[in-house]
């Protein structure tokens, strides 16, 4: 990267400092963006790009258009925040009463706004056209699937998106190729008892009884029926159901989430979980409803683009560690639509406030160290400058 890119990168720092500061203040849920949009647009509106304002109702795009027979690299951030009240003490603390940036999307803006801003100043130095997308609802109920279906991908040859990890210290990173995130799917289950009195459990069907062995059962998929080199999570997040201490419950409701990292084991799961509860409940006279809702799909990362990524990047001062991590999170992205179209590559940039207490995403205190913002301008932009220098390059050996 050209020493007078980087310079005003780092220029830029207070301004990127200061656009996170003020979404941060007033985080907004998925699809109400509507205040962090007009801040994408003043910032974005002294630019030469093209914007696309209310696709998929409050996400933005922007074009940084260089040549009809170039390429086009997408880069995309989340805006959405979370339904928690913050409990920080920071003084850019959230003004808006159980809304919180509690996963970084106000860092991810903040990054985008940046890299869209050095791009357009510097775009004499580019082959290669350039889409910056401003995603919606991350959060759910998923807002990259609407973008789509709108057209952001059109004409887009392959996407790149990042997510601030303050499981990392700044200066590393983390890439892997393959499935990189889980798919998230949900479940609702209704357990249908016979209700009667708590002293005579003979003449009643208990739905508590039968919903704690459905819930114990259901752990057997995990590890009796699922290969062991496999990752799938089944948990049980709330149970609802009972009225009083001696009455028995004819009614008890569960929910969960249910992760996997292949794709077609998830499609064997639904089967699975109905046969577990189908024989409990028949085994003791109960009935049930089964509601499952197929979630974000596993993200699956592009070996080329992810090679051609760790290339540009192990060239950065800035970046000290790249580790390719062996097992995919287990944590839902719907960045995996964009993937399923196009070939992408997301990686996480470390942004630890370390040697501070580090609170995790989705804590009420969750907070992250701004230096990491700049890097993530550097990695956006190297990734850019350096596009067409790798087509066609043999990568096979970074590992």
């Amino acid at each position: 990267m050209k020493s007078k890119i980087k310079q005003a990168i780092f220029g830029l720092e207070s301004d990127l400092i200061a656009w996170r500061r003020s979404i941060h203040r007033e985080p907004e849920l998925g699809f109400e963006e509507y205040k962090t949009a007009e801040k994408i647009v003043g910032v974005l509106k002294g630019t030469d790009l093209n914007l696309q304002t209310e696709v998929a109702q409050t996400g933005i795009v922007a074009d940084l258009h260089i040549g009809d027979d170039l390429p086009t690299l997408a880069l995309r951030a989340d805006m959405d925040a979370l339904p928690i009240q913050e409990q920080t003490e920071v003084e850019y603390v959230s003004q808006n009463e159980g809304v919180m940036h509690a996963c970084g999307h106000d860092g991810h803006v903040a990054i985008l706004l940046g890299t869209a801003i050095i791009l357009d100043h510097f775009r004499d130095e580019l082959d290669v056209n350039v889409r910056f997308i401003f995603q919606p609802a991350e959060e759910g109920p998923g807002g990259a699937k609407p973008m789509i279906e709108e057209g952001v991908l059109k004409e887009v040859d392959e996407i790149i998106g990042l997510h601030l990890n303050t499981d990392q210290l700044i200066g590393e990173m983390e890439l892997k190729s393959g499935a990189f995130s889980a798919a998230a799917d949900q479940i609702e289950l209704i357990v249908k008892g016979d209700g009667g009195h708590g002293a005579a459990p003979h003449q009643a069907v208990d739905a508590i009884v039968v919903a704690a062995e459905i819930i114990t059962a259901l752990q057997t998929i995990v590890s009796r029926k699922v290969d062991p080199h496999q990752s799938v999570v089944l948990s049980m997040g709330k149970i609802e159901g009972g009225y009083r201490h001696n009455v028995i419950a004819d009614y008890v409701k569960i929910t969960g989430t249910v992760r996997s990292t292949d794709p077609d084991i998830r499609k064997e799961l639904p089967d699975k979980i109905e046969q577990t509860i189908k024989g409990i409940t028949k085994g003791h006279g109960a009935n049930y409803e089964l509601d499952y809702k197929w979630g974000y799909p596993v993200m699956i990362n592009d070996s080329e683009l992810v090679a051609k990524l760790e290339k540009d990047f192990r060239d950065i001062p800035e970046i000290e560690r790249i580790e390719r991590v062996d097992n995919p999170s287990m944590g839902a992205e719907d960045f995996a639509y964009y993937c399923q179209e196009v070939p992408g590559a997301f990686y996480r940039l470390g942004a630890g406030k370390f040697p501070d207490h580090v609170y995790p995403g989705h804590h009420p205190k969750f907070d992250f160290d701004e230096a990491a913002l700049k890097l993530g301008v550097i990695t956006f932009v190297k990734a850019v400058l350096n596009y067409s220098d790798n087509k066609g390059e043999d990568l096979t050996d970074i590992e």
